[in-house]
């Protein structure tokens, strides 16, 4: 029985041996050695640059300059602290300290925006640190007609005139020299009159239109009017010549001056002018000269006159003519046109 027992014992020994033998085998037939080496070094491939050529007529290009642009694309924003300070002009005049004590004005107005001729108006005004002022009225042709010398602060009535028209103009003044500080008011005016004829022009006429008797004669190089409400004989001349009308006080008396010259005789198709116009034509020869000769004879008929003085203080004259057109002459001589109806 022991013998037996040694035998397997050896007999397991033997299998476990040649179990591990082949085990060793196939694990060293499988297996590949592995040398570590070193890493290549990596090769750096230089990039190719352009190399410049130099050139006589070469002609280096400058490089663009890009804008300040904003996360949108926009122009930038103002910086938070405001504008970036600049420095002071040296030659700048010095800004001369404001004087707390000269005198200002808070307001000048009046009761209405707009008046008509004639009309009562109240000014107001109110002034601080000045003892009173001074209201000026403006004429039209600029100047202080009128002087009002009111308190600080208060109202003042005024009386338009009939004759104002367009506009009217105040001044309210306080404080003297350098302290001197002036307020104007203007306060426009309704036109209280109509044209006598249509369509009449902007201005508004001086008044009512005058019925009167013209009388009227035509001529080589013009023509002549007499108006009866201002006794006035007009030349209006067609020559291109200044003045480009005169006018003359009417001077002629019928109880001893004559109708015409009766030694003057015209030739065929012309007529000599007689009474006012004749004697006006007669003894001017400025007139005689640049009319010439009457085309037709006289015309005397009911007309009407106007007038529209401008800012300048210069009078349009605006009169009926026979043919039922309206002559204009302008101020000072400087021309006249004839105004037709539509």
């Amino acid at each position: 029985m022991p013998r037996k027992r040694i035998t397997q014992n050896s007999f397991l020994i033997t299998f476990l041996a040649l179990v591990c033998a082949w085990m060793v085998s196939a694990c060293g037939a499988a297996a590949i050695p592995v040398i570590p080496t070193e890493l290549p070094t990596p090769t750096i491939t230089p990039t190719p640059t352009l190399s410049r050529t130099p050139g006589s007529g070469a002609t280096p290009s400058l490089t663009p300059t890009r804008p300040a642009m904003t996360a949108t694309g926009g122009p930038s924003p103002t910086p938070l602290f405001g504008a970036t300070a600049t420095s002071e002009n040296p030659n700048a005049p010095p800004t001369r300290p404001l004087n707390p004590n000269a005198p200002r004005i808070e307001f000048f107005t009046s009761d209405v925006l707009a008046a008509a001729p004639g009309d009562l108006i109240t000014l107001f005004w109110s002034t601080r640190g000045a003892s009173g002022a001074t209201i000026y009225r403006i004429d039209e042709d600029g100047l202080r007609s009128q002087l009002w010398n009111v308190p600080a602060d208060g109202s003042l009535d005024i009386q338009l005139r009939l004759r104002d028209r367009e506009e009217v103009n105040f001044v309210l003044s306080v404080g003297e020299g350098a302290n001197r500080l002036e307020e104007p008011l203007t306060l426009p005016l309704s036109c209280p009159d109509a044209w006598f004829f249509e369509p009449g022009p902007p201005a508004c006429p001086d008044s009512l239109p005058v019925e009167t008797t013209v009388i009227e004669q035509q001529f080589e190089r013009g023509r002549m009017i007499y108006v009866f409400d201002n006794d006035r004989v007009y030349a209006l001349f067609n020559d291109g010549f200044e003045p480009a009308w005169v006018a003359f006080d009417n001077r002629f008396d019928p109880t001893t001056d004559a109708e015409s010259e009766a030694g003057f005789v015209p030739p065929e198709g012309f007529i000599q002018p007689i009474r006012r116009l004749g004697f006006v034509w007669r003894g001017n020869d400025l007139v005689r000269n640049r009319l010439g000769l009457g085309l037709e004879p006289e015309v005397s008929y009911d007309g009407f006159v106007q007038t529209a003085t401008t800012q300048q203080a210069a009078e349009n004259l605006f009169v009926s003519s026979f043919d039922g057109s309206v002559l204009q002459l302008v101020p000072g001589g400087d021309a006249w046109q004839i105004i037709t109806s539509p």
